[in-house]
């Protein structure tokens, strides 16, 4: 491959941004430009030689303009290599083109703004991507140009080699014009498959686009980028990172998840904050004020909070700044901050400060994926909420009124924690986190323990769970995980239920004179 002169372009855009100067540029290069439409148009209001395609060809743009690229003396004009192919091309009259530029009709804006069936079919590129491939197929030759954003690396380029481009950029290029056909094929097929109702579809077509390549993945020894989805969830996705060294692998799989478990609950009721620490809550608390709810999750697991994740549901202020600043964070997430927060964050200066403007809605539809070994794991998102109409009393003694919230309260956290587990809370904040672990026994023990510890730490005799509720993900096997919530001083218990040995189950929350509440949906994470 060498260097190849660009002495013929055909451009036609649907993005015209940068569209004058970049055929300005060719003009003032002696380069014959093409194109067609309102790209032609364009280039003649400003006083740019253009020849319409249509002109060239000599055959006329027809069908409401869905036949006027697909002709011989385009894509042979692109597709012909210019040493085995050259006599063919003299013989048809068929003259070379050396670059394209096109970027195709905005298919996904189009479905974004809500279009009717008929008109999105109407945006489906056919010319376009076919132009594309046949450019990008014979990049030995061709340069293809897919966005704009690439005017300046060709014109520089041209600039360099006397009007050429290198082997180097075209290959790029090809490459960047492939992923584009594959993403709008994909953005078309995956809109087809909903207007079919298709969930799962036969084929499962992803697209994203890298936002960043990150220093490494969960180790050292990792390599790892991130990529975004088009019109993504609110989140991390969209956030400002406000101030803050580089985000890593780690911290924005922990981040999505603190945001994700904080925007359960609604700022117009309540604030709310999550501390995360390796995807799993150690300390989750509603409040009066933000600052409130901050201090009550920090007494759940203080230790653990070191270095963790915060997430919270309304904007940041500097009371609650304040105190979080007495500690290590690694990264702060909430939907804004105010000034006086900003100010005093800004003194620790690799603090990661995340806005992203809003709260997802945390019971909207959606789809999560895991890679396996030789494919995928396709499911709808865990957007299942209880409410108090939905439970079941099984007990002899129903909750109490306090009871039945801090019950809903620490099922909504144990929906977002590792499973197996178990969560002690009381007054709307979390008094001990089991999580993880094979058996719900010791998950069970594991936040009791850990309740003990974080009494200790803050000179309370005892443990935080005495007069807590306690929550599970799934049903209990057996009555012994049960027994050890009694032996915490837990008042009461949620639970899906549908064990076989439930009866059991209830039976030893009576003689401990515990209420219990059966929920019917599970929520297992792993």
């Amino acid at each position: 491959m060498s260097s190849q002169p660009i002495k013929r372009a055909l451009l036609s855009v649907s993005d015209k941004s940068g569209l004058v100067e970049f055929g300005q540029f060719l003009a003032g290069q002696g380069v014959e430009i093409l194109s067609t439409g309102g790209s032609a148009k364009m280039l003649a209001d400003a006083g740019v030689p253009v020849t319409e395609v249509a002109d060239y060809t000599g055959f006329p743009e027809m069908m409401d303009g869905r036949v006027k690229t697909l002709h011989p003396k385009i894509h042979g004009g692109l597709l012909g290599l210019r040493d085995k192919h050259a006599d063919a091309m003299a013989e048809h009259n068929i003259g070379a083109i050396d670059l394209l530029v096109v970027n195709l009709y905005p298919f996904e804006e189009t479905v974004d703004s809500g279009a009717d069936f008929d008109i999105c079919i109407e945006n489906i590129d056919i010319g376009g991507p076919a132009m594309i491939r046949s450019a990008a197929k014979n990049h030995l030759y061709v340069t293809v140009i897919v966005e704009a954003q690439d005017y300046a690396a060709v014109q520089q380029a041209m600039t360099d080699n006397a009007g050429a481009t290198t082997p180097e950029l075209r290959r790029e290029l090809a490459a960047k014009a492939y992923a584009r056909t594959g993403s709008y094929d994909s953005a078309i097929s995956s809109w087809f498959a909903g207007q079919l109702g298709q969930t799962f579809p036969d084929r499962l077509n992803v697209t994203a686009q890298r936002q960043e390549t990150l220093r490494y993945g969960e180790n050292p020894h990792q390599d790892a980028a991130f990529y975004t989805t088009r019109n993504p969830r609110i989140g991390i996705a969209t956030a400002e990172q406000v101030q803050g060294k580089a985000l890593s692998y780690n911290n924005l799989n922990d981040t999505d998840a603190a945001f994700e478990l904080v925007a359960e609950f609604d700022p117009a009721q309540t604030a709310a904050i999550a501390i995360i620490k390796h995807a799993n809550p150690c300390g989750v608390a509603t409040g009066e004020s933000l600052v409130e709810a901050y201090k009550k999750a920090l007494m759940c697991d203080p230790v653990s909070a070191f270095g963790g994740i915060i997430a919270l549901n309304g904007t940041l202020d500097g009371p609650t700044a304040e105190e979080i600043c007495k500690i290590f964070t690694e990264v702060i997430i909430a939907p804004n901050a105010d000034d006086e927060a900003k100010e005093i964050l800004s003194a620790k200066k690799n603090l990661r400060l995340l806005l992203t403007g809003g709260l997802p809605p945390a019971h909207a539809d959606g789809m999560t994926m895991k890679s396996v070994a030789g494919g995928y794991l396709l499911q709808g998102r865990d957007n299942g909420h209880i409410t108090e109409a939905d439970l079941k009393i099984v007990t002899k003694r129903a909750p109490t009124a306090q009871e039945m919230q801090d019950l809903l309260f620490a099922f909504t956290i144990c929906k977002h924690v590792k499973s197996n587990t178990i969560i002690y809370a009381k007054d709307g904040a979390t008094m001990g986190v089991g999580a993880g672990q094979m058996s719900r026994l010791d998950s069970a023990k594991i936040a009791y323990s850990k309740a003990v510890e974080a009494a200790a730490a803050a000179g309370i005799e005892g443990s935080l769970t005495k007069g807590s509720v306690a929550a599970s993900d799934a049903f209990f096997p057996f009555a012994d995980a049960l027994e050890i919530i009694a032996e915490a001083g837990a008042t009461a218990v949620i639970q899906p239920g549908g064990s076989i040995r439930d009866d059991d189950v209830i039976a030893a929350a009576d003689k401990a004179g515990l209420a219990m509440v059966m929920t019917g949906m599970r929520h297992f994470r792993h």
